[in-house]
This record gives structure tokens, C-alpha cells and sequence, in this order.
């Protein structure tokens, strides 16, 4: 108990700048500027001219546009001191904030799907997970876009989380309540038309993102044949929970990779609330997902701190998965030539993959690639 309360505390104390958006009030020399499409269920702030921490029924549009600073390390989200001034040099800051109809939003994801060449003319939606204020969630959409170089249009699903780790309830019934806001979403970025739909949920944004699909498989909504892959990244997810769930889908969007690690401590103390032993996102034998046409992905060797969002954080994982053409030719059963430039464990179950990733022994070429695409489909779509 008291490992549990010492890292609830380190959670705690890590949560220094929360809510605090800093305004850029002039040029930031070196600075990337990275616009986010955002579409809440949550309330105004009334300090801050962003949403808060309230619930709303009502689904908000919005672009932010998000200035990157250019010395940072690979997977970081530097931020000011708590109520201090930020430094557009050193900081992550908002460059501008506009709240849109949904026509407007529908507009600019049409817009923006135009800026891109053919094959990447999809629509990226990244679900944020627990204990997450919302000006956190629009800076990791950024920082994620720009670090794993995601080709297509990136956009965010900000769910109302009450960004307090001792809120676990709170917020697994803020993640239910978002699903009708969620849904509607996704049906204004089908109606913009892009060549499909990619959808990445984190944590218990991931037990959201499951939930929604649930609904939409049960209504026969038409939105749910959009879906082009699904990636859930240490999703904080009952695994019986998501047998069912899967069960009601019926066929999953495909590729469907869940992103593992064995060191996620915010799962493990999850799991400990919930009475089990593990969740679906630090799950060590594949088996239990056996037969549901998902791909695992372990990164545990990866992790760090917490390690709840690896895939996000770690410098050296995020430099492995320009790598991903491997792993994507031994998924697709091709041969096996360049499967060194992978370190990893590929173990094949009854239509279920686990890739066991190792870090890097020694530096290669950087390779631009979609890194969620099957080897078969990258090849057609790659002029």
C-alpha cells in the first residue's frame, strides 16, 4: 500500500502546469507551428479561453494551432514551471485558438485532407487517456504527429477527464458518457471524405474508443465501415471486457494493434483497483487475446518512469518505429531479408500477432513510412 501512495503522490507532483495555457504574443524564431483539430465534450473553462474539466452534451469544434520549440528531445513536452511565463524557445505554447461549428470543422478537415498527396489523404484521431487536462491532450496530439511524422490529417477527441489522479471513477464514467460525442465525430470527419479513418486511443481513452465501436457495431452505424485501423496504446481495458466487446464488433477494422508493456506501472496500480492482475495494456500472454485478429505490440523494453505511454516518450522507441516496414513485411508473410533492421520476436497465434520489440544495437537510416500500414498495402499506395 505504501508503493501505491508513494506513486500516486509522484503523479501528483508531476501535474505542475495542468490546465495553464501560455498565448504566443509575437514570432517564435525556430519554432514549429503544428495546427490540431479538436472536437470535445467538455465545458468552457471559465478563466481560459479553452474547455475545462466539466461535462457537456454538447459536442465543441475547435482548431489550435501548437508552437513546437525546436530543441527538445524526441518524445518531450517541455512546459513551464507552474504559473510561470513560458519561453516559446524552450516551451510547448498556443500560437491561436478558435472554436468552429461543425460545418467549419467538417470544412477544415476537407481542407486540410486537399493539402495532402493521394495516399495520405486520411484523418488521424488520437483519443487521449486519464488523468489529462485538455491543453495536455492537444499538445501530445502535436507532439505526436510531428515525432512520429503521421502522415495525413492529425486531429483530437478531448474527452471531459478530471486530470486528478485520485478521479479513476470520475473518469471512467466521463470516458462512457463521451462515446455519443465521439461517435458524432466521427461522423463529420467521414463527411469531409478522406481515404479513411485511424483512430488511436490511449489508456482509458482506448476503453472509449472500444465502447464507441460496441455502440456503433450494435446501431449498424454506417461510420464504423470508415475505419481504416485501430491502435490502442496501454489501453486501460478489462480483458474479458474487450473478448466481449469484440465479440459484438464482429469483424475488427484491420490493422488493430494494441500497443503492450509489462512495465506500465499506472496499469499495474489499475489493475490493483480493479481487483485483477493485469489489463489489457501490460497483458503478458497473448493467448488471452487469441482468435480476435489483433496485432500485439510489446514495447516493454522500452520503458521507462511510469511507462504508460511509451510509444509516445521514448526516444529510442519512436527512432525504431521508422522502422516499422519490418515488422510490416513479416506480418504480411514476405521474405524475411530485412527483418534484421527489426529487433524483434514475432510469435504467430490463431489469427492473433505478437511482436515482442527490442531497442536498437546500432543506427539506421531513417525511413519515412506510415508506420500502421500493412507491407501489402503501403507497397500498393507508395507511388
Amino acid at each position: 500500500m505504501r508503493t501505491v501512495l508513494l506513486f500516486v503522490l509522484t503523479l501528483m507532483a508531476a501535474c505542475a502546469v495542468r490546465e495553464q495555457v501560455d498565448f504566443l504574443d509575437g514570432p517564435a524564431p525556430g519554432a514549429l507551428w503544428r495546427p490540431v483539430l479538436v472536437a470535445t465534450t467538455r465545458g468552457p473553462d471559465p478563466t481560459q479561453p479553452i474547455p475545462g474539466w466539466s461535462r457537456d452534451e454538447q459536442v465543441t469544434y475547435g482548431r489550435y494551432t501548437v508552437s513546437i520549440p525546436s530543441q527538445r528531445e524526441l518524445g518531450e513536452i517541455p512546459r513551464q514551471r507552474d504559473r510561470a511565463s513560458a519561453d516559446p524557445a524552450r516551451h510547448f505554447m498556443l500560437a491561436d485558438a478558435q472554436t468552429l461549428s461543425s460545418g467549419a470543422f467538417r470544412d477544415a478537415v476537407r481542407a486540410n485532407l486537399s493539402q495532402q498527396p493521394p495516399t495520405e489523404q486520411e484523418a488521424v484521431i488520437f483519443v487521449h487517456g486519464f488523468n489529462t487536462a485538455f491543453i495536455e491532450g492537444v499538445y501530445r496530439t502535436a507532439q505526436l504527429a510531428n515525432d512520429l511524422r503521421i502522415p495525413g490529417v492529425m486531429l483530437h477527441y478531448s474527452w471531459p477527464s478530471l486530470g486528478a489522479p485520485l478521479a479513476y471513477a470520475h473518469d471512467r464514467d466521463s470516458a462512457l458518457f463521451a462515446r455519443d460525442g465521439f461517435i458524432d465525430m466521427l461522423h463529420q470527419v467521414r463527411a469531409a471524405g478522406p481515404r479513411r479513418i485511424i483512430v488511436i486511443g490511449h489508456s482509458m481513452g482506448a476503453h472509449l474508443v472500444m465502447e464507441s465501436l460496441r455502440q456503433m457495431a450494435l446501431t449498424n452505424d454506417p461510420a464504423l465501415s470508415a475505419l481504416g485501423g485501430v491502435f490502442l496504446i496501454s489501453p486501460d481495458v478489462d480483458i474479458e471486457l474487450f473478448r466481449r466487446q469484440v465479440h459484438v464488433i464482429g469483424t475488427l477494422p484491420q490493422p488493430f494493434v494494441i500497443i503492450t508493456s509489462q512495465r506500465d506501472r499506472v496499469l499495474t496500480l489499475s489493475a490493483r483497483l480493479t481487483g485483477q492482475t493485469s489489463r489489457l495494456g501490460n497483458i503478458a500472454d497473448a493467448r488471452q487475446v487469441e482468435g480476435l485478429g489483433v496485432t500485439l505490440l510489446d514495447v516493454s523494453a522500452f520503458g521507462e518512469g511510469a511507462g504508460h505511454f511509451t510509444v509516445g516518450s521514448s526516444p529510442a522507441l519512436i527512432g525504431l518505429l521508422d522502422q516499422m516496414q519490418a515488422v510490416n513485411t513479416a506480418l504480411a508473410g514476405e521474405a524475411s531479408g530485412s527483418l534484421p533492421l527489426l529487433p524483434a520476436t514475432i510469435l504467430t497465434l490463431q489469427n492473433t500477432t505478437q511482436v515482442i520489440l527490442q531497442p536498437m544495437t546500432e543506427t539506421r537510416p531513417r525511413q519515412i513510412l506510415p508506420w500502421w500500414r500493412r507491407s501489402g498495402e503501403a507497397a500498393a499506395a507508395t507511388p
